[in-house]
This record gives C-alpha cells, structure tokens and sequence, in this order.
C-alpha cells in the first residue's frame, strides 16, 4: 500500500491510499512512526482520502500512532474519512484521542 508523508510547520502528515489490511499496516506503522522519530511534530495526522478499504487494522494503527505522537508530546488527528469510517472510529472511541477533522477537498 503505497503512503506519502509529509512534514510542513511542525505537521508530520501521512496519506493513506489504497487498501488497509493486516498485511499492509505492519510496514505502515513502522514507516509513521520513524518519521514521527525523526521530526517530532507537534501534531501528526492521518488522511484517509484515498483509502478504498480498511478493516480493523486501520483503528489499530490509529491507536498505535496516537501512543508514538504523544511520546514526543504531539497531537493527533485523522482526516477525510467515509462516514462508515467516522462511525466504527467513534464506537472505538477513536475520537476520545484523536480529532476526527473535517475533509479538505
């Protein structure tokens, strides 16, 4: 699954395209959280624009990233998510940690 990462004004920003499965989330875990490593943003965000498929790894990589961006004191947001995906973040208590932000398209 191809992930494009951005670093602009202390914003670590992370596009998601694609599928997120199990097999896919492992590398994009590691890839986030070595970028957030290395900037130590003061907020960090997930864009879901392009996701065309997520399974429950996507809220485990969600809470993942959430404990790597605080470690360096960094919020935590997602962005343009479907409004399936809005929903199962909310019952997952997703937007207890992170801000669900609204799309910017």
């Amino acid at each position: 699954m191809p992930i494009k990462i951005e670093f602009e004004n202390d914003t670590l920003t992370a596009y998601l395209e694609g599928e997120l499965d199990h097999h896919a989330a492992e590398p994009i875990r590691d890839q986030i959280d070595a970028e957030i490593e290395l900037h130590r943003p003061k907020k960090v965000i997930i864009d879901f624009a392009d996701l065309t498929f997520m399974d429950s790894s996507g809220i485990g990589l969600v809470m993942g990233r959430y404990k790597t961006a605080s470690a360096v004191g960094a919020a935590l947001a997602v962005r343009n998510v479907s409004a399936q995906t809005h929903k199962v973040m909310r019952l997952s208590g997703i937007d207890r940690i992170a801000v669900i932000e609204k799309a910017h398209k």
